[in-house]
C-alpha cells in the first residue's frame, strides 16, 4: 500500500469515528430525563418566560429534522432547522454552548483548564515511559532471575492501582513536606517568573508521581514483553558474539524494536490519560479539564459535561491517527 492510500485510510477512518462520536454526544445528553430550563432558572418561572427560554437556547426546534416548518414553507432549507444541525453549526463555528451555571461559554472553559491538565498528562507520560521502557529491557534481559521477578511484580502491582486510593496515599506521605493541592500558592507575589515555575512544579510533583506510576506498570510490562521476543533474535546473538556491551545492545539494537508496541500504547494511555485524571485532579485539587468536569456532574451542567466528553473524544481519535502515522514511520511494514 503506498504511503498516500495509507494515509487517506486512516484519515476516513477518523472522520467516521469523529461523526459517530457527534452523533452519541448529541443523543447521550438528550436522553437524560429532565427538562433543562428547570436546571438553569427557577421551576416557578411563568409559562411564556420558561417557553422563551427554551426559544433562546433552542430547545423548541425538534430534535432531527423540521419537518413541519419545512411543509409550511416550501422552503427544503428549512427541514435543517433542527437541534442537531444547530448543534452541528455551532461546533464547526467552535461554538460548544454556554454553561448552565457560570454562564460562560463552554469554550473559554475548557480553554482556561487545558494548559494545566496538559502539563499534568505530559509529565506523567513522560516519567512514565522512561521508567517502565528501562525497567522493562532490564527485566527482558535478565529473565528468568530474581530482577525479573521483581521488576514484574512491580508493574503488575502499579498496572491495578486505584487512582484515587494511590493519590490519598501520598497525600498522606508527602505531608508537610509539598502542597496538598492547588496550581500554586494562594496569595503569593512572586519576584520572577523562575520562582512562580519552581511554586508551580512543587505542586505538580505529587499529581505527577500519581500518574507515572499508574502508567508506569503498562509501559514496563509492554517493554519487558516486546524486549524478550527482540532479545532472541538472530542480529542480538550476533552482537553479543561481537562483545558488544549490554547496555549498547539494548539501547542501539534492542530498544528501537522493542519500542513499536509501545507506541500504540501511548496513544492508548492518552485517551486513559485524559479521562482518568479526573479523579486525580479531584484529589488534589488540580485546576484541569478533569476538575472542571467534576464541578459539571456535581452541578448536573449538561453543556459542559457535553462539551468536556466531544473535547477528550477528540483527543482520544487524534492521539490514535498520529500513533497510526508513527507507527507506519517507524516500521513500514504497517503499509504493507
Amino acid at each position: 500500500m503506498r504511503s498516500a492510500d495509507y494515509l487517506i485510510q486512516k484519515t476516513a477512518f477518523s472522520l467516521v469515528t469523529l461523526s459517530v462520536v457527534l452523533v452519541f454526544n448529541f443523543v447521550l445528553f438528550r436522553i437524560i430525563p429532565g427538562d433543562p430550563v428547570q436546571m438553569i432558572l427557577s421551576p416557578r418561572l411563568r409559562p411564556e418566560t420558561r417557553e422563551r427560554i427554551r426559544h433562546e437556547y433552542g430547545l423548541d426546534r425538534p430534535v432531527w429534522f423540521n419537518l413541519e416548518a419545512s411543509r409550511e414553507t416550501g422552503n427544503l432549507l428549512q427541514l435543517f432547522d433542527s437541534q442537531f444541525f444547530h448543534y452541528v453549526r455551532n461546533l464547526a463555528g467552535g461554538n460548544l454552548g454556554e454553561s448552565f451555571r457560570l454562564q460562560t461559554p463552554v469554550a473559554e472553559l475548557i480553554r482556561a483548564r487545558l494548559g494545566p491538565t496538559l502539563l499534568l498528562i505530559l509529565t506523567g507520560e513522560v516519567m512514565a515511559i522512561l521508567l517502565g521502557s528501562l525497567l522493562g529491557l532490564v527485566a527482558a534481559w535478565k529473565r528468568k532471575t530474581p530482577i525479573d521477578a521483581v521488576c514484574t511484580a512491580v508493574g503488575l502491582t502499579a498496572f491495578g492501582l486505584p487512582a484515587f486510593w494511590l493519590g490519598i496515599v501520598l497525600l498522606i506521605l508527602a505531608r508537610g513536606h509539598l502542597p496538598m493541592g492547588g496550581f500554586q500558592t494562594s496569595g503569593v507575589t512572586y519576584a520572577d517568573p523562575i520562582a512562580r515555575a519552581l511554586d508551580v512544579a512543587r505542586h505538580l510533583v505529587l499529581p505527577t508521581s500519581t500518574l507515572a506510576i499508574l502508567l508506569f506498570g503498562g509501559y514496563m510490562l509492554m517493554a519487558r514483553n516486546s524486549s524478550l521476543e527482540v532479545l532472541a533474535e538472530d542480529y542480538i546473538l550476533t552482537a553479543k558474539a561481537k562483545g558488544l556491551s549490554a547496555v549498547r545492545i539494548l539501547l542501539c539494537h534492542a530498544l528501537k524494536n522493542a519500542s513499536l508496541p509501545l507506541v500504540t500504547l501511548v496513544a492508548l494511555n492518552l485517551g486513559y490519560a485524559l479521562g482518568g485524571t479526573i479523579q486525580i485532579e479531584t484529589v488534589f485539587s488540580w485546576p484541569g479539564i478533569g476538575r472542571l468536569m467534576y464541578e459539571a456532574i456535581a452541578e448536573r451542567d449538561y453543556p459542559i459535561l457535553q462539551g468536556v466528553f466531544l473535547f477528550l473524544a477528540v483527543g482520544v481519535i487524534g492521539a490514535n491517527f498520529l500513533a497510526d502515522l508513527t507507527y507506519a514511520l517507524v516500521d513500514p511494514r504497517v503499509k504493507a
